[in-house]
């Protein structure tokens, strides 16, 4: 996507939003309008302009699309006013209610990357999304849906002088071990890992550049307290005392990633590694809760990759010993939204976060009462989450979100664990931004700078 599209904007070190195809950005004072101003000159890739019609058609788009990926999820509705062009290269988007967060969604989802209006229309949506038209440094030569996607070098590109290659090949291997094979081997020369010990292999092969990122998306056990066990919350604390989040991190993790007792990483804003109260590891405490509950039978199901089926396993080893009885399951994605949003689920291993936790898949996604996939329905953490989204001091900001995680620990909604994040693995001559050094990552997706990649001649 990133290399197609490109994107109106980009986060830099330190959290920065830059501009990319946009110039500039500005928001009001009351943080309820954004003026977007964009490059002149700008062309998507079947030579049309990307101008403010253009942004203004897609960003209308995006919020119309119910999904995730969608800024509807995230930012307030538009004002009466909504979105307004007031020239060819400024637009101008009025919302009805303050938004901290506001910038912070451009490189966080969908809005951030920009179509051809004429190439959807010309082309419809089925055709569209095998070929997609943007404005980014590589455009589409062929996709083979499922197996790989052939890029050549935008000769149109605005940067003068990029992207560096002349194309790019993105291959679907499935699984950590064959993509690794495959960068060995030369079949590729880039990729992420997250499977701990094909990691440890990687950093120990003189071939190979290895960045362990800063996650942004901490593995968490998620409860659902509308139904029996979890509605109670002895039940809920004994999952807290029974789990030993660091034998995980120490021994199945091999130490690579640190532990967190909140919803923040340490690659994004207002990490919070402890939080006071914190219920940690303790077997006599879970023993004690699980025999005054007159037992404690669990159903938990978590990923079908290697590490989150190596965890599962763990966990129910774990809360055997405390006398919980736990089932577990291994889920694809489509079995694991099916059961989320079916309600009726009791305990699931995920991950969740972002960059600015304020956005629909940072503490939203899993504890807002309104979220299709939240385990907690609670009107007063549903006003701390708004009121954090809608504060604009960042210091003051800082503090509501600890406030939120302190509330999430005292009532032992769902035990956090680990910030896991993705390792960028390279060949020695491949160089460049979230390749062979470490970038920012707005969500759990590692996004390089492929116009500043480049391969060493040898």
């Amino acid at each position: 996507m990133t290399a197609i599209f490109g994107g109106l904007f980009k986060l830099a070190d330190g959290g920065k939003i830059e501009p990319d195809l946009a110039s500039g950005y500005q928001v009001s004072d009351d943080g309820k309008s954004l003026t977007i101003s964009l490059r002149p000159g700008v062309m998507f890739q079947d030579g049309t302009p990307l101008n403010a019609e253009a942004v203004a058609w897609n960003i209308d788009r995006d919020l119309k699309t119910a999904c995730v990926c969608s800024p509807s999820a995230s930012w307030p509705p538009l004002a009466e006013e909504g979105i307004t062009t007031p020239d060819d290269h400024t637009v101008v988007l009025n919302f009805s209610r303050p938004y901290a967060a506001l910038m912070n969604v451009f490189v966080s989802t969908s809005v951030n990357r920009i179509a051809s209006p004429t190439a959807v229309q010309k082309m419809g949506q089925q055709e569209f999304s095998l070929k997609p038209v943007g404005a980014g440094p590589f455009e589409v030569v062929r996709n083979v849906v499922s197996s790989e996607i052939v890029l050549k070098r935008y000769e149109g590109y605005w940067k003068q002088g990029q992207p560096y290659l002349d194309g790019l090949v993105f291959k679907a291997i499935v699984g950590d071990q064959p993509t690794y094979q495959a960068i060995q081997a030369g079949q590729a020369q880039a990729s992420t890992l997250t499977t701990p010990s094909i990691v440890q292999q990687a950093s120990q092969n003189a071939n190979l550049t290895v960045n362990q990122q800063d996650g942004t998306s901490p593995w968490l056990i998620q409860l659902n307290t509308a139904v029996p066990p979890f509605d109670n919350k002895l039940a809920r604390e004994a999952i807290y005392y029974a789990t030993d989040t660091e034998a995980i991190r120490t021994h199945l993790l091999d130490g690579l990633y640190p532990a967190t007792q909140s919803f923040t990483g340490p690659g994004g804003l207002f990490y919070q590694p402890e939080v006071p109260g914190y219920r940690t590891f303790d077997l006599d405490k879970a023993k004690q809760l699980v025999a005054q509950l007159g037992g404690l039978k669990v159903d938990l199901f978590g990923g079908t990759d290697k590490v989150a089926t190596e965890t599962v396993q763990v966990l129910q080893s774990q809360w055997q010993q405390a006398g919980i009885e736990t089932t577990i399951h291994s889920y694809e994605l489509p079995r694991t939204i099916q059961e989320l949003e079916g309600k009726k689920w009791q305990a699931a291993l995920q991950s969740n976060g972002a960059f600015d936790p304020g956005v629909s898949s940072g503490v939203p996604f899993r504890f807002l009462s309104s979220a299709p996939y939240s385990g907690v329905q609670d009107p007063n953490l549903d006003t701390m989450i708004d009121q954090a989204a809608a504060t604009l001091d960042q210091t003051e900001r800082g503090r509501l979100y600890g406030d939120i995680a302190k509330y999430i620990s005292d009532e032992a909604y769902a035990p956090f664990m680990i910030a896991v994040a993705p390792a960028a693995v390279a060949r020695k001559d491949v160089h460049g931004p979230g390749v062979s050094t470490k970038i920012p990552m707005a969500s759990v997706s590692l996004l390089p700078v492929w116009d500043e990649v480049w391969i060493e001649n040898s």
